[in-house]
């Protein structure tokens, strides 16, 4: 899949648009399993201007985000998206920052699905700069149908 094909294929999944689609390229997938995907970090982005300025640093609840939208990707892959069922956030446990996410960064998002039980899909969730971990985290998803939201 070239890289146009794949962002069009991100953006049907994920609701999310510009400054907010944090995925740029699924690396691989394995639904019901794992994903690996990437998040390229430029100097462009546009919180890097307020969030800590001189100094720019990516917040961490963008990196969680990342992770959301990584694990919203592998939940549609396993689920038949095509009868309009969403794949909803539902929790994190457990996050923790280990490392600064900085301009010239590439975050390689790492999720696997420990467990489903009820509906519910807890993920192991991880984001790496080249070797270093920068965030760790225990994350739900639950599927759903846009019905559901309307409820709330």
């Amino acid at each position: 899949m070239n890289e146009q094909d794949e962002i069009r294929s991100i953006m049907k999944m994920v609701p999310h648009r510009y400054p907010f689609l944090l995925v740029d390229r699924v690396i691989e997938c394995e639904p019901g399993q794992s994903i690996t995907a990437l998040k390229n970090v430029t100097v462009n982005e546009p919180f890097f201007t307020g969030h800590f300025p001189g100094h720019p640093v990516m917040p961490g609840v963008l990196i969680l985000e990342a992770l959301a939208q990584a694990g919203l990707i592998l939940g549609m892959r396993t689920v038949d998206a095509e009868d309009g069922t969403i794949v909803y956030f539902a929790g994190i446990d457990k996050a923790r920052f280990k490392r600064q996410v900085i301009p010239g960064d590439q975050l390689l998002l790492k999720l696997e699905i420990v467990s489903t039980k009820r509906r519910l899909w807890r993920f192991d969730a991880e984001a790496w700069v080249g070797d270093e971990l920068a965030c760790r985290a225990q994350m739900m998803a639950i599927p759903g149908s846009p019905a559901d939201a309307e409820a709330v």
